[in-house]
Order: C-alpha cells, then structure tokens, then sequence
C-alpha cells in the first residue's frame, strides 16, 4: 500500500521545497509541480511533491489523519 500525504510548502531553492506535515519539515522535490509556491499544498509521496492541491481539501485531509491516528491509540 501507497500513502500520499498533504503538506503546506514553507520554503523552495531551485527544484527542492521543505515542506510542513504538521510541524515535522521535510526537503521534497517539486520536479512534476514547477509552479508551486511558498503557501500551497501539495501531495507527497517517496519524496517528491506530486500534485498541488487547495488548501480546504488539504486541511480537511490532515483533519481525517488526525482522526485516524487518534483512533488508532486507543
């Protein structure tokens, strides 16, 4: 099974952004979304940003993560 997860670009240089997953940054690469910037989201998956996508669909989609993530502890 394959995750992609949303994450918030934060800073870009060149071809590589540091991307926000909920306070834990991380360096992706943005070579299939070229006119991404600072502010959007994107989908990552293995690295590499794959898809830009709005910024409700991303919040609501990290809502649901939180959800998943607090059922799975109890």
């Amino acid at each position: 099974m394959c995750l992609a997860i949303p994450a918030k670009i934060v800073e870009i240089k060149d071809n590589v952004a540091m991307v926000d997953f909920g306070g834990v940054k991380r360096e992706v690469r943005i070579d299939f979304v070229p006119h991404v910037k600072v502010g959007d989201y994107v989908i990552v998956h293995t690295g590499f940003a794959i898809e830009k996508m709005d910024e409700k669909a991303a919040l609501e989609s990290l809502r649901a993560w939180e959800e998943v993530m607090k059922a799975m502890e109890e």
